[in-house]
């Protein structure tokens, strides 16, 4: 299963699970960042990344009592 979603991730496409949550890739824009040791700034540069959305059915799982 996780094969399949790394595989629909790198296609851009979302995954939805009813009832779990959404997994879909966002694009991050280059940025300039600092190294905290020299203070010097470095060019981050952009990125897709993965993203998690939780549904409302994990949620209120998770915060029942």
């Amino acid at each position: 299963m996780v094969d399949m979603i790394a595989r629909e991730l790198q296609q851009d496409e979302q995954i939805r699970l009813i009832g779990f949550g959404t997994f879909e890739v966002r694009h991050r824009n280059a940025r300039i960042g600092r190294n905290p040791q020299t203070k010097k700034n470095v060019e981050i540069p952009p990125a897709n990344v993965p993203v998690f959305r939780p549904g409302k059915a994990l949620k209120d799982s998770v915060n029942a009592d």
